[in-house]
């Protein structure tokens, strides 16, 4: 219970200096997305590269990434059906396919991890399959259905080997998985770097909250409501039942993917949204309120299951 409140509270301290930066206007008119894109070009791939980079990718064959990888197809492929059906448009659905099934792994997840589940290792399996798999694909279809000038086929194909943080996601995996010894003069600064990440991230997320109008009131109202629903309940129960039923996962192994699978929408996803130009509000929204309701929804999770 306390890495529940624990989490939650630096994250909503964090959001909250950012919010007063917002109102106050002390990095300008541009402060926003000064930030989004010091995250997403320069501190989010150096973090995730130096995570992985250490990382122990024996998870990669473990059943809990396959529950995990499961369940984060079934949220997400929900959110795309209806998507198609509504004509939301490939970007706008993609960004709420995201957060209906992308979990706040590292600033959130890793602080749970420890005092719920009592080891950080076991949020490794949900990390490695979101920047491994999820992001690489999910920025690629970005990337191919923004506006602008595609250029020739080629070009097209490379796009994963184009975009920071899949780059820094997957070179990552290689150094681990080949073993190279990073010397500590390239990895240190690397580290400080990636530090910058997750304040970078947030503080962005509570600057883009000052003069927002309040959730549910606008033209995303449906396709947040429809992202928060699988996120905060659809996932979760489709973990529990993959990992009870299908997987015959009993006592803390349970309980461990039904957590990580109810951890609420990363903020980096406001991130990429911000990044790319589209449905910014249905991240936003879609993002503070499954970090709300994740404060119940992990009490519970934790009350049935541990």
């Amino acid at each position: 219970m306390q890495g529940v409140l624990t989490g939650f509270a630096v994250i909503a301290v964090v959001i909250g200096v950012g919010y007063a930066i917002g109102l106050r206007g002390y990095l300008g008119d541009n402060g926003r997305e000064v930030l989004t894109k010091l995250a997403f070009h320069v501190a989010t791939p150096a973090l995730l590269f130096t995570t992985l980079a250490r990382a122990d990718l024996s998870v990669i064959f473990s059943s809990r990434l396959l529950v995990t990888a499961l369940s984060t197809i079934a949220a997400a492929s929900v959110f795309v059906a209806v998507g198609v059906v509504r004509r939301w448009g490939a970007g706008r659905t993609t960004i709420g396919a995201l957060c209906s099934s992308y979990v706040n792994s590292g600033n959130l997840g890793i602080p749970i991890a420890v005092y719920v589940l009592g080891d950080a290792s076991l949020v490794a399996p949900v990390l490695l399959f979101q920047t491994i798999v999820v992001t690489p694909i999910a920025l690629t279809v970005l990337d191919l259905t923004s506006t602008g000038e595609k250029g020739p086929l080629w070009r097209q194909l490379i796009t994963p080997l184009r975009n920071p943080v899949a780059v820094g996601s997957l070179s990552g995996v290689l150094v681990s998985a080949t073993g190279i010894g990073v010397p500590a003069p390239v990895l240190d600064p690397l580290t400080l770097i990636g530090n910058m990440s997750v304040p970078a991230v947030l503080l962005a997320f509570g600057i883009s909250l000052s003069g927002s109008t309040w959730p549910l009131r606008g033209s995303e109202r449906t396709p947040v409501l429809l992202s928060v629903a699988l996120k905060s309940v659809g996932q979760p129960v489709a973990a529990w039942a993959l990992g009870a039923g299908v997987f015959g996962l009993r006592g803390a192994p349970l309980l461990d993917v039904v957590v990580t699978s109810a951890l609420p929408a990363a903020q980096n996803l406001f991130t990429y949204a911000g990044r790319y130009r589209v449905a910014e509000t249905l991240a936003r929204e879609s993002i503070l309120l499954s970090t709300v309701l994740a404060v119940p929804v992990l009490v519970v999770v934790a009350a049935l299951l541990g």
